[in-house]
């Protein structure tokens, strides 16, 4: 993980072609997407493919709540990003690594400014939003 300081951070996102970081409307549209049929609707789990699978996918909306009340932003990152010592075999989410990573923005895990993949900084805004 490499450390970005914000002016770096200001060049980058500006550099990807973009003039905004996403935010949690660009993220619910990844959601709506790419994670619905699993996770449903309202990110409780409960989607169309869950009742086909061994194990009912994670309540969305609670990751705050089981991690002391705060949002657990690097383990939710790392998790949807692809965790690099999990095999295929142990997961049944796709990891949505590779691709993205061509365009990255700085976003704060854990007090570091990080590049992310643009895709992924927004679905972390959206997951964080709709916490109960």
């Amino acid at each position: 993980m490499r450390v970005v300081t914000p002016a770096a951070a200001a060049l980058a996102v500006a550099a990807c072609g973009q003039d905004r970081m996403p935010d949690a409307t660009d993220g619910m549209a990844f959601f709506v997407d790419n994670c619905v049929e699993c996770h449903g609707s309202d990110a409780r789990g409960d989607g169309p493919l869950a009742a086909g699978l061994a194990k009912k996918p994670t309540d969305l909306t609670v990751l705050a709540r089981d991690n002391g009340g705060v949002f657990p932003a690097a383990e939710a990152l790392s998790y949807i990003y692809g965790e690099p010592g999990s095999s295929h075999l142990s997961r049944v989410m796709p990891e949505f690594g590779g691709a993205m990573e061509d365009d990255l923005v700085p976003v704060e895990i854990d007090g570091i400014l990080t590049p992310t993949p643009r895709e992924l900084a927004g679905l972390l805004a959206y997951l964080e939003s709709i916490q109960r």
